[in-house]
């Protein structure tokens, strides 16, 4: 009944109690089917596999330890106790790994066992020898230091924390906050990763309910495209934290009523509210917690996702307007999915939630980011650092057009087989939905694209052969290797829950006045722009334009064929959608309503009111209007919080936020291939971006990072091409 040994689960009471009715346990088998089907569980002999690795690495650890132990001179009753112990986090610790996962580990060592010295030196090298082991990849001075290899054809991710204590105990519980005293900001990273994942099985009413429902989850997100911590979407542990609070708020439902709740609540979630598994606990060890009253940086998360581990802090920094719009919508559609299923509607069933994301059919325009290198271990090495700085260029697009030019990041890499050390990066572009285009009204993203450079510039190990180019091009032109199989479809997907949606607003403004709309997302927009402005917190909330993307190949006016693109006057109609026109409500209604606030719970505070779901009245319906209408308020109530932060601070501040955040990344992959020289190569942007006007390419006014009118350069005729409404250039 939501708690565990008699005590309330979560920083609120439930919403329903209520448990599942037949047709709920029939979806939910069919749900567990269809998990089973596209090979989501591991066989038999691959768990056996991975625990057998398991036991193998915590004797090697031990007898590291030993080792280091004795060539300290440690005396004879250390070296005795000496130990080592190694622990699981991520996916394999919540048991919703699949076929082929890493497993990640902890390895918690004695306090004269130093990471430095004896982690990456001694057991580095223990591990070399060894036949078992292969493709080990040490990375010391990452944010989070680890050491990646394959052993016995299983990958591993380790990671090690160096307590304070001489002797490792067996039975050692990391959950006690007493074992980060004295611990370094490494170990106490490292160990935040078991903290966390052992707090949220403890935070469940019921794990395997948890568990099948986090599998789904994370499946679908994978399938739309949401799920990449890097690009500015959710990781395995956002996704996990989620999914905990749907289950704490509905502690008797089965996996198919979870799922349908997840969309139902996050589509109603009024962002930036955070999503709290417990109350935030300051601690006794001093050591900083999410908390935007009193951390400016924190003023400036989108989506807060807060672990429920001292110390507390949000998972789910990465988020940006972008990308937070577009899992909005991808709620609305997950949510309007399970209801039309709860109504045992027609050809809407669990492969109807889980249809792919057609992301080359859903734009015109993209931004295309090719790196390449010269062997196969600077190609990783450049990948990473590359790939850290993209939602950069993300963040910084949507500031310097102030949210005007909405970007959609893939959040995978493609390669073309043709070159084996290349791969490429796409992000979807459009225009921002229902602002009339003026003439001559042009977006100057060159500045963009420079900043983007310099940032990429300060990879200090960059070394001959690591290059990057940066292009524009238009969804005819995309190369045939992003498509599966490396053919290009003949037509569109049709025949999906998205292009049916598609074809039923198509039909729609044909037969509405599509003026009216158009002013409505307008005002939209306009109070959005302006709650922006008072707050002082530019692109950090969410914009209200519903107008990001659509699963149809239709979306936009704009054509192009090269980088420098030109917005010219665009019909609303075309960019009419009833899916985002509810996306673009429910961002409003969470502005309006938040007062650009981030709330939180610091104490276990009831919701007042009825709660949905009384045992006495177990046979409640949610399809009733009455209660959902209930619902609804509850999960309001739920948003409230004791204190309201304020978040009038200075855009510099958020200039600030990014300064300090590259620093530390370029600080941390400075050393992760210390074992490589230093290059001296510049970095080359072949081409960088400019949306021009229509004036022949001669020098006009553009919206400039800091709000003034820049130049454009003049351009030769000969780099100058008409291509459909506007025209393009290319900058060498």
């Amino acid at each position: 009944m939501g708690s565990s040994n008699g005590q309330r689960l979560g920083i609120t009471e439930p919403i329903s109690l209520a448990g599942p009715t037949d047709d709920d346990l029939m979806r939910t088998r069919k749900l567990e089917k269809y998990l089973r089907d596209v090979n989501l569980y591991e066989s038999q002999e691959e768990a056996v596999s991975r625990e057998e690795v398991l036991g193998r690495l915590d004797q090697i650890v031990k007898i590291w330890v030993k080792k280091i132990s004795r060539a300290k001179g440690l005396n004879d009753q250390l070296l005795q106790e000496a130990n080592a112990k190694i622990f699981t986090f991520g996916s394999y610790r919540l048991g919703v790994h699949g076929p082929g996962a890493d497993i990640d580990t902890l390895c918690v060592g004695p306090r004269h066992a130093t990471r430095e010295e004896d982690f990456f030196g001694e057991l580095h090298q223990m591990l070399t020898e060894m036949p078992e082991v292969t493709e080990l990849h040490p990375v010391p001075d990452a944010h989070v230091p680890v050491m990646k290899f394959k052993f016995s054809g299983v990958s591993i991710d380790l990671l090690y924390a160096r307590l304070s204590l001489w002797v490792i105990p067996e039975d050692l519980d990391i959950s006690q906050d007493s074992i980060l005293q004295n611990a370094d900001e490494q170990t106490v990273r490292s160990l935040n990763g078991c903290r966390v994942t052992d707090q949220i099985l403890r935070l469940v009413p019921k794990i395997q309910n948890f568990r099948t429902t986090l599998r789904c989850m994370r499946f679908w997100a994978k399938r739309r495209g949401v799920y990449s911590n890097v690009a500015g979407f959710l990781g395995g542990i956002n996704w996990a934290l989620l999914v905990a609070r749907i289950c704490q708020l509905y502690p008797n439902a089965v996996p198919s009523m979870l799922v349908s709740r997840f969309f139902r609540v996050y589509t109603q979630w009024r962002w930036p509210n955070p999503v709290l598994l417990c109350a935030i606990e300051e601690g006794s060890l001093g050591l900083q917690v999410w908390d935007p009253r009193r951390n400016p940086k924190d003023k400036y998360h989108l989506m807060p996702i807060i672990t429920p581990a001292y110390p507390c802090m949000n998972s789910s920094y990465n988020v940006s307007t972008s990308t937070l719009r577009i899992m909005m919508d991808e709620f609305q559609r997950g949510h309007e999915i399970c209801e039309a299923m709860e109504k045992n509607e027609a050809d809407v069933d669990w492969d109807t939630l889980f249809e792919p994301f057609t992301f080359f059919e859903a734009y015109k325009n993209y931004l295309r980011i090719d790196i390449s290198a010269e062997n196969a271990d600077d190609l990783r090495n450049w990948k990473g650092w590359v790939e850290s700085r993209l939602r950069q260029l993300t963040l910084k697009i949507e500031r310097h057009t102030y949210n005007m030019l909405q970007c959609h990041p893939h959040p995978g890499d493609f390669s073309d087989k043709s070159k084996p050390l290349y791969c490429s990066y796409f992000m979807g572009l459009q225009r921002k939905q229902g602002v009339p285009v003026g003439e001559g009204e042009q977006f100057d993203i060159r500045l963009t694209v420079k900043e983007f450079k310099q940032a990429v510039s300060m990879y200090t190990l960059r070394k001959p052969g690591m290059q990057i180019s940066v292009a524009h091009v238009t969804r005819r032109n995309l190369p045939n290797f992003v498509f599966p199989g490396g053919v290009r479809p003949s037509r569109p997907s049709k025949g999906t829950w998205d292009s049916r949606r598609a074809l039923e607003r198509k039909v729609s403004s044909h037969t509405k006045p599509g003026a009216d709309d158009g002013r409505k997302r307008k005002q939209t927009d306009d109070n959005v722009d302006t709650h922006l402005r008072n707050a002082k917190c530019h692109a950090t909330m969410p914009s209200s334009s519903g107008e990001f993307r659509e699963g149809s190949p239709i979306v936009s006016t704009i054509s192009s064929s090269s980088i420098n693109l030109q917005f010219e006057h665009m019909d609303a109609n075309e960019l009419v959608g009833s899916n985002r026109e509810k996306v673009e409500n429910n961002l409003t209604d969470s502005i309006r309503d938040s007062r650009n606030s981030v709330e939180v719970s610091s104490h276990n505070g009831k919701v007042d009111g009825p709660m949905i779901g009384d045992p006495r009245n177990k046979g409640l319906s949610f399809n009733s209007s009455n209660s959902k209408d209930a619902e609804k308020l509850a999960i309001e109530k739920i948003m409230s919080g004791p204190y309201v932060a304020d978040q009038a601070f200075p855009l510099e501040l958020d200039q600030l936020e990014d300064d300090l955040e590259l620093k530390n990344q370029a600080k941390d992959f400075a050393g992760s291939t210390q074992n490589n020289s230093l290059g001296s190569c510049a970095v080359n942007i072949a081409a960088e971006a400019t949306l021009t006007s229509m004036n022949g390419g001669s020098s006009s006014s553009a919206l400039s990072p800091n709000g003034g009118l820049g130049e454009l350069e003049v351009l030769s005729a000969d780099l100058i091409t008409s291509i459909g409404a506007f025209k393009v250039s290319t900058f060498l």
